[in-house]
């Protein structure tokens, strides 16, 4: 029976790493069967649909469709709230790895369970082992917490590095954004070269901005769009100030210029607050690690001098 167990949990647990390279690989954008139809018909050769499916790889014909329908049988049980609030921060995040809010939840889910599971195999094994006891069952709830929360923690973290790049990037884009207005651009066409000229995340904002507007999006909505994406207040008293010129007909170039040098010194402040926030984060690491390594080649040699003077050269 125990040997069963085991084996169920191995399985159970493969099961669970399969359907987390799922939800971590990357969605594409265009349909596998066109791009086999496509490739087929540049070689010129004529094939059946069902030739052109069965050429596809197995993941791409079975595992990701089975994948995808059991996360549209999960979204009819999961609160829309939470799948609205998943979408706004993988919004925030750029979109990682073309992760959808369903598929990240499953993903928070499996790799909860698959965590759990490797706690328990790990518990089984041994003669005196036992995964009902206090301690298994408690590395057992820790585990599975830990895996729950650990693709938050991750999409997290991947949302403050973009935001940085927005805030260490504004002052200069603004600079260029004034210059460019200040020659005769108008202020759509400067939003161009910034998006041109950068290949960063705020460039990529800028780009995705102009695209909306393109498509028939007033500029006010689009920037109050790309603010709500990016959730950077420096962002957003930049965009406020952009609308705010449009409406009352006020020179943009001095909104610019003037929104430049008050991002350059936020930026200053922000780099000031870090520098007296890097002594307090030192002080643990010193403490505990630095301090005591240094009074060991310190201290020991005298402490071994003493140590074989008080014992007479009993141990030594």
């Amino acid at each position: 029976m125990e040997w069963l167990f085991i084996l169920l949990v191995v399985a159970l647990l493969g099961g669970a790493i399969v359907l987390a390279v799922i939800g971590l690989r990357s969605s594409r954008e265009e349909d596998p069967l066109e791009e086999r139809l496509a490739e087929f018909a540049d070689r010129g050769e004529a094939a059946s649909l069902e030739e052109i499916e069965l050429s596809q790889p197995f993941m791409d014909r079975v595992v990701y469709p089975t994948a995808r329908k059991l996360g549209e049988i999960a979204q009819r049980f999961t609160p829309q709230n939470l799948v609205e609030q998943t979408a706004r921060k993988l919004e925030r995040a750029g979109n990682p790895r073309g992760l959808d809010p369903m598929l990240f939840l499953s993903l928070r889910l499996v790799t909860g369970i698959g965590l759990g599971i490797a706690v328990v195999l790990l518990s089984s094994i041994g003669p005196d082992a036992s995964i009902f006891s206090l301690r298994s069952l408690l590395l057992i709830t820790i585990a599975i917490l830990i895996g729950f929360y650990l693709p938050d923690i991750l999409i997290g973290r991947r949302i403050r590095a973009r935001q940085n790049e927005v805030r260490r990037s504004l002052p200069e884009a603004l600079d260029l954004l004034t210059i460019c207005v200040e020659a005769g651009l108008a202020f759509d066409a400067a939003m161009q070269k910034v998006n041109e000229k950068w290949d960063n995340e705020l460039a990529l904002a800028f780009g995705r901005a102009l695209q909306e507007m393109q498509l028939g999006k007033l500029r006010r909505e689009a920037l109050r769009a790309m603010s709500d994406r990016l959730d950077v207040s420096e962002l957003d008293s930049f965009v406020a100030a952009v609308i705010q010129s449009e409406q009352l007909g006020v020179s943009i170039a001095n909104i610019l210029r003037i929104q430049a040098d008050d991002m350059r010194v936020r930026r200053r402040q922000l780099a000031e607050e870090l520098a007296q926030k890097a002594p307090v984060k030192m002080l643990l690491p010193m403490a505990f690690l630095i301090f005591p390594t240094i009074m060991m080649i310190l201290l020991g040699p005298a402490a071994l001098l003493m140590l074989r003077s008080a014992l007479g050269g009993i141990l030594f």
